[in-house]
Formats: structure tokens, C-alpha cells, sequence
């Protein structure tokens, strides 16, 4: 039985270390701070989570593929400004979702194809795709929101259910779509199998340029999805909106036991690492810690969460 343990630890140490470094910044939390571990904030910490998880399960898929996507933040922004333009048009709240979804399907499947098929860089590719889909937000907006949206679109963000904000259902829902894609799905061996050798991936059969590009168009539709819920809180669509976005959604990933080198990963684990993101930066609003020190504390956990990585992983060998 112990031996059993032992191996179970050995495999499992990285997502029992991540649960274990949430519960443990909560208790700091609640020790530091009275206001941390009420119900209210809980459920705030929650629905502010819930866009930043929705982005990196989508930086999940290419990251577990053996890319990067340093374009989320940009793509978001460009979907929520044609969601917001074809809002103020007129067109119908289900048609203008589903036209932000496909732009944002759109600039993944796009920085796919540069990357199987153009064979670009992941960095590269993405890094144009950033400057590219902010540019072209930017423009449709002439630099200006576009505000002035339906109480009904507002809803999408600000009802609630049984006291949940609606969009850590969407969350939830998000996952485990998401979790059974990647564990019961042709595509989500796949994916896991490019990612850890995708030279034998190839001569197994696996699609790698389907497969692959299928992987960032998931990265633009999560994107795209984020966007609506951004747009639907701030009832207005920013064309500055998810700078940086990237940054926490591979934080999170990373955090949550993503090999930054690829083939491993899981969206529990994922999500584990979105919510410490998300109760980090709550505890150090409520200690009022400057925004400006914030970034160097995220900056190093991000580094922390590397090291992590490659120490299991020296383990594992």
C-alpha cells in the first residue's frame, strides 16, 4: 500500500503540490486578512477567475501540443470589438455571439496554419497574429469602446444563480467540455501526442498539422468566448481590452502542471493554477499591495512554477 502511494506521489506530486499551494495561500490569506475567506469575496474571486481560466484552457490545448500562443490577449480584444459593432448594428445577441466566436476561431485556425503548414515559429506566428488582431481592433473601433449594449447581453456577466455569478458556470461547463475532449477524444491523444514526440506522432498516423492547427483554433474560440463575457461585464467592447492576458493564462497553465515542453498537462490542474492566479492577486488587493509590486510577485511565481516543472521532471528520469 505504501509502495502504491509512493508511486502514486511520484507521478501525481506536481497536481497534489498545486492543490496543496492553493489551500496554503488561502490559509495565509485568511490568517493575513479577515475579509479573504468570506462568502461574498469567495464568490467574487470566482466570477474574476472565470475570464483568465476560459483563456488558458484554450492556451492549454497548444501549449499541451508543444506550441505557445502569445496571441489570446489580442485576439480577444479584436473578437469583443466585432461582437460589440454588430450589437450597436442591431444584429440579434445570438448572431453577434456567434460572429465573436468565429473571428476568434478564426485568428487561432490562422495561427495553426502559419505554424503546420507555413512552418513558422509558434513564437513568431503568434507574435504577428498579437500585433495583426490588435491593429484591426483598434481600427473598427477608431481606438474608441463600443458601449451601450441590452440589459439581456449584460446578463451573460451580471445575474446570478443560487448566488453564483453566471460565468463561473460558463467556467465550469468550459472544462469539462474541455477535460473530456482531452481524455476520451482521437483529438486529444492527439494532441498529447504531438506535443510529446510529434515526430513519432507522424509516423504513427497522427494528422500533426490538422491536429495541431485544430489546436490553436481552440485557443481563438476560448479567446473569442472570453470576450463575450468581458464585453457583457464592462458592458462595452475595449479595443485595449486582454493586454497581457497571455501572460496569466500561461502562468496558469504552467502553474497548474503544463510542460511548457509539451505532451503534459491536465485542465484540473489548470484550472487549479487560474484560481490561485485569481486568489493571489485578490489577497494582495485586500492588503493593498501596489498593482505595480503585484506584477513582480506573479512574475516570480511564474518563475517558481518553471522550476517546479523541470525538477519534476528530473525526478520522473
Amino acid at each position: 500500500m505504501t509502495g502504491r502511494f509512493a508511486e502514486l506521489l511520484r507521478h501525481r506530486g506536481r497536481q497534489v503540490g498545486t492543490v496543496a499551494g492553493l489551500v496554503a495561500l488561502c490559509v495565509g490569506l485568511w490568517i493575513l486578512t479577515p475579509h479573504f475567506l468570506t462568502v461574498s469575496n469567495l464568490l467574487n474571486v470566482l466570477d474574476q477567475t472565470a475570464i483568465n481560466a476560459i483563456v488558458a484552457v484554450g492556451m492549454t490545448f497548444v501549449i499541451v501540443s508543444g506550441g505557445i500562443d502569445l496571441s489570446v490577449g489580442s485576439v480577444l480584444a479584436l473578437s469583443g470589438i466585432v461582437l460589440g459593432n454588430a450589437l450597436a448594428a442591431g444584429m440579434p445577441m445570438p448572431a453577434a455571439i456567434a460572429l465573436g466566436l468565429v473571428v476568434g476561431t478564426a485568428c487561432g485556425t490562422i495561427n495553426g496554419a502559419l505554424v503546420s503548414w507555413g512552418r513558422l515559429p509558434p513564437f513568431i506566428a503568434t507574435l504577428g497574429m498579437m500585433s495583426v488582431a490588435r491593429g484591426v481592433a483598434l481600427m473598427l473601433a477608431e481606438g474608441r469602446p463600443v458601449s451601450g449594449f441590452d440589459e439581456g447581453f449584460r446578463m451573460l456577466a451580471t445575474s446570478r444563480v443560487a448566488g453564483v455569478p453566471a460565468p463561473v458556470f460558463v467556467m465550469i461547463a468550459i472544462y469539462a467540455i474541455a477535460h473530456a475532449v482531452l481524455s476520451r477524444t482521437v483529438f486529444g491523444r492527439a494532441t498529447f501526442a504531438i506535443g510529446g514526440n510529434e515526430e513519432a506522432a507522424r509516423l504513427s498516423g497522427v494528422a500533426v498539422r490538422f491536429h495541431k492547427t485544430c489546436a490553436y483554433g481552440v485557443a481563438g474560440l476560448m479567446s473569442g468566448a472570453a470576450a463575450v463575457l468581458l464585453t457583457a461585464r464592462l458592458n462595452s467592447a475595449q479595443p485595449t481590452a486582454g493586454i497581457m492576458y497571455e501572460l496569466d493564462a500561461i502562468a496558469a497553465a504552467v502553474i497548474g502542471g503544463v510542460s511548457l515542453t509539451g505532451g503534459e498537462g491536465s485542465v484540473v490542474g489548470v484550472l487549479t493554477g487560474a484560481l490561485i492566479m485569481g486568489v493571489l492577486r485578490n489577497g494582495l488587493n485586500l492588503l493593498n499591495v501596489s498593482s505595480f509590486f503585484q506584477q513582480v510577485v506573479i512574475g516570480a511565481v511564474i518563475i517558481g512554477a518553471v522550476f517546479m516543472d523541470t525538477w519534476f521532471k528530473r525526478r520522473r528520469q
